[in-house]
């Protein structure tokens, strides 16, 4: 924890780069990823401040759109899209996801309760080998599924329909820093 502390004594002793940052935000991408701390948006993307609205949950699930219950996290996507204006959408799975690999494994997750209901949400169970610490293919059918849940968001599916906002589905590999994005037209995740 202390070299935390001690960047964050220093960080804020650079007042004039971050002035800028009080007048507003406007931020052109909602970057959606795990939790994991192992992915780390800005440096994935060389973002500087303002530049992504970030929305993480554990295994970057997006939950069902429901406006009688809503949920913290379809209140950022909400506000990304309607208030902020964002013109891209990334959902952002990564490899040896542990919550992507406890749904491929089927694991009994009744001694995290939460967890175990969070997880539900990511319907239907990805497929992949039970065997492979990677859950690649785990991983990728289940940011797929993840952004077809996006697009059962009724400001999603405005904005789609308006040709102002782009979904993509993002592979990012821990082991190696290597991004794939998904590329409809071969059905496959491929080098950026």
């Amino acid at each position: 924890m202390q070299p935390l502390i001690d960047n964050a004594r220093t960080f804020g002793q650079r007042p004039e780069e971050f002035a800028k940052l009080a007048e507003g935000q406007s931020p052109q991408v909602l970057f959606i990823t795990c939790s994991d701390s192992r992915v780390v948006p800005a440096l994935i993307t060389g973002a500087r401040p303002g530049q992504l609205f970030e929305l993480r949950t554990a295994g970057n699930i997006v939950p069902p759109y429901a406006s009688q219950h809503p949920t913290g996290e379809a209140a950022t996507i909400e506000y990304a899209v309607e208030v902020l204006g964002v013109r891209d959408i990334v959902v952002c799975g990564h490899s040896h996801c542990g919550a992507v690999g406890a749904l491929v494994r089927g694991d009994d997750l009744t001694a995290v309760p939460a967890v175990r209901d969070w997880l539900a949400h990511a319907t239907p169970r990805p497929a992949g080998a039970a065997e492979d610490p990677e859950v690649a293919e785990g991983v990728r059918s289940h940011v797929l599924a993840q952004l077809l849940r996006l697009r059962s968001y009724p400001c999603i599916e405005r904005k789609l329909a308006q040709g102002q906002l782009d979904l993509h589905a993002w592979y990012y590999e821990v082991h190696t820093g290597a991004v794939r994005a998904h590329r409809p037209q071969s059905d496959s995740f491929e080098a950026l």
